[in-house]
């Protein structure tokens, strides 16, 4: 039995990047196999509480791919309402800026599950449900040995598998990690009062608290703050957890009721010491990982999707020519390195403690505010 394939393109990792990278492929003439042991089957009713901030520019793109259809519940974001520890303040309006909408909140799994059923569809994309055993690295070309034996020989292997990259590993690509001593506490509530598609944003003295404002009047936050605070919020019944929640953001849409348990994440920025080697690249978390205080984790993920599956369209070169993936990689990394570099900033900067520190940050917010030019081109970049 010949348990060999040939493909031009492996992508290891199916989730939300892997995913979308895959599908921007399905109307090329490359061969491509996907690789993912843990496929969505099937949406859930319930909200889920991983949810993301869609920039207006990767919902174009995921609309173009067909991924962004009825099924995915979704809040346009008309404004953005950010306040400091010491009364410094700073608002994002998209009619300011003459923009129909700032972003779009979105649920993870109804959004994975759209694009799956677009790739199920395409005719030159296979895709496989296994896990993998081991690469064989070769000059022209890579094997991948899947824990079933079967074996997927690609010019170009796509690590798209997440912060904890097999595929990272086994290139042995070193990766830098800072621990930024923080757990992400995301849960979804019911609110009293209507939210008008307004985020808001407060950088408190134990961390940054987010509103995200999802369908109807209801929200997500994501609330960064100490483990021992984080463990503490975990511990505290459904009822006293909303109400610390509902205080913390100043009461500004009433009472909240929580939907579902709390779950909580470590925060780490990572990044990846090569992201492409000669027939291979690494895209989203694999590649990179960030705050999530700016929202932009998934946009660099899609943008990374985006630019590759651009500079993949011809057809005549291999897709792994070294080449081709330096100048991919060449253009992401100024778009990369300013995200953790801000996110990574603006964590120590309101993280810390000193008087002449706590009145740079809160001036330097209502200075902003008050330069509606900056403001707008910060709003045009965050859009992208």
């Amino acid at each position: 039995m010949n348990n060999r394939q040939t493909f031009d393109i492996v992508i290891v990792g199916g989730g939300l990047a892997g995913a979308a990278f895959a599908l921007a492929l399905r109307d090329t003439a490359w061969r491509v196999a996907l690789v993912e042991p843990r496929p969505p089957h099937g949406i859930q009713e319930a909200w889920d509480a991983r949810l993301y901030a869609y920039s207006p520019a990767n919902v174009d793109w995921l609309k173009a791919l067909g991924a962004w259809d009825a099924t995915v519940r979704n809040q346009p974001v008309y404004a953005m309402r950010i306040s400091g520890d010491s009364g410094g303040h700073l608002v994002f309006d998209a009619l300011d800026a003459g923009l129909p909408e700032l972003a779009f909140i979105a649920e993870s799994n109804r959004l994975h599950h759209a694009l799956w059923q677009g790739l199920r569809a395409a005719g030159n994309i296979e895709l496989i449900e296994a896990e993998t055993a081991s690469v064989a690295w070769g000059a022209a070309e890579h094997e991948l040995i899947l824990a079933d034996g079967r074996r997927l020989q690609a010019g170009l292997l796509v690590g798209a598998d997440g912060a904890h990259s097999w595929l990272r590993a086994q290139a042995n690509i070193g990766l830098a990690v800072e621990d930024y001593q923080h757990v992400g506490v995301v849960a979804n509530f019911e609110c009293e009062r209507p939210h008008r598609g307004t985020a808001y944003q407060w950088f408190r003295s134990d961390g940054v608290l987010a509103y995200l404002p999802l369908p109807g009047k209801r929200l997500s936050i994501v609330w960064s703050t100490t483990p021992e605070q984080a463990e503490a919020l975990g511990a505290l019944p459904p009822e006293v957890f909303a109400e610390q929640v509902a205080a913390a953001g100043q009461h500004c849409l009433g009472a909240l009721k929580l939907m579902a348990p709390a779950q909580g994440f470590p925060l780490k920025r990572r990044r990846a010491e090569d992201w492409v080697r000669p027939g291979l690249v690494l895209i989203g978390d694999a590649a990179h990982t960030v705050h999530p205080l700016a929202g932009q984790g998934i946009n660099l993920g899609f943008r990374d999707a985006r630019l590759l599956a651009e500079a993949l369209q011809d057809t005549q070169r291999s897709p792994g020519d070294l080449g081709r993936l330096q100048a991919y990689a060449l253009r992401r990394d100024e778009d990369v390195s300013s995200v953790q570099f801000v996110t990574g900033g603006l964590k120590k900067l309101f993280g810390s403690e000193d008087a002449l520190l706590r009145w740079l940050r809160n001036t330097g917010l209502s200075l902003t505010d008050s330069q509606n030019w900056l403001k707008q081109a910060l709003m045009r970049h965050a859009i992208q």
